[in-house]
């Protein structure tokens, strides 16, 4: 009899039980199960799904394998791993993946992703053409559903930032609710939320908070504190304040308390909490030049958007204050 796929596995438990059991049963499973397929493939389930203890132990588990390919896979979730916590270079990173040499079509898709993941930890999104250059080719030669499932959850979010940080907002939404409905991890679901909370920042306040509502929803009902204390305090503020809406917010962040007093129309109250406060990136700079009208901050603001981080929405922020100060 032949023994299910992570797939089957997977279809089974979710039509006997609601997701979370689902995905704990699975999680299990993976752990587990003594066939070297599921061993593998159970590598990128608990990947994403973000249960990185578990999958470190499965990477050991893989690593003892008998079998070269799952030694092989092993390696490169170290690496996915590795870039996560920024355990060494990212360009070493890339050196290692590129070396290694294999005709499993799977496992060079990851190879691809992982690469491309090395230049979003640099902030450079515009990599992604690279992998798009060559998806079409890789998917075709992936059978297995499972994979080809998580491969495009991979490929949404990815597309998801390229797409927001050149200004594409259309497209960007569409692929964050691709992402939303085709996953059940609630970490990837409140992630997507904020940003696509984010993407609203010119446009409307009301629709940014119904993402940011969602998001703190999930966060609180899993017990994510850090997640509750991020967007209580970072991107409710940010958003209320980008909007003048501002009656009933605060926070314990000094950069947005600063944003909050500059958005009540105490410029000078804001640039007092700026001054403890080390300008050490765009958003820090915009606040600043806002706060003191100092258009050389803003510019520079700007050009940082630019020319550090490839993003072209935010730099909107100094540009626009540019713009009302009759600058541009």
């Amino acid at each position: 009899m032949t023994e299910l796929t992570l797939g089957q596995v997977i279809l089974l438990l979710s039509h006997e039980h609601n997701d979370e059991v689902a995905i704990e049963l699975t999680r299990k499973y993976c752990l587990q199960s003594t066939n070297n397929e599921i061993q593998k493939k159970g590598l990128e389930f608990l990947y994403i799904n973000g249960f990185y203890d578990d999958l470190k132990e499965l990477i050991k588990l893989n690593e003892g394998s008998e079998h070269y390919s799952n030694r092989l896979w092993a390696k490169v979730y170290q690496i996915v791993l590795a870039r996560r916590t920024r355990s060494y270079p990212l360009e070493q990173m890339r050196r290692e993946l590129q070396d290694i040499k294999t005709d499993d079509p799977e496992l060079r898709c990851l190879i691809e992703f992982t690469i491309v993941d090395t230049y979003y930890s640099q902030l450079e999104f515009g990599q992604i053409g690279n992998l798009l250059s060559k998806q079409q080719a890789l998917f075709d030669a992936i059978h297995d559903q499972f994979m080809l499932s998580a491969f495009n959850l991979r490929l949404y979010q990815k597309l998801f930032i390229y797409y927001w940080k050149k200004n594409e907002l259309i497209m960007a939404r569409k692929y964050a609710f691709r992402a939303i409905n085709q996953t059940t991890n609630p970490i990837t679901k409140l992630n997507m939320h904020v940003n696509l909370a984010l993407t609203y920042t010119f446009d409307t306040y009301y629709q940014g908070m119904y993402h940011l509502k969602e998001a703190l929803k999930i966060a609180k009902k899993h017990n994510y504190s850090k997640k509750v204390y991020g967007i209580e305090n970072h991107n409710i503020p940010f958003l209320s304040a980008n909007f003048n809406k501002v009656d009933g917010i605060s926070s314990e962040d000094p950069t947005e308390q600063a944003h909050i007093e500059i958005a009540k129309g105490n410029y000078d109250k804001a640039t007092e909490i700026l001054q403890d406060v080390e300008l050490n990136s765009p958003f820090k700079l915009y606040y600043m030049g806002l706060a003191t009208q100092d258009r050389n901050m803003l510019t520079e603001s700007y050009k940082l958007f630019i020319e550090k981080r490839n993003d072209y929405f935010f730099s909107r922020l100094p540009l626009n204050a540019l713009k009302e100060m009759g600058e541009i």
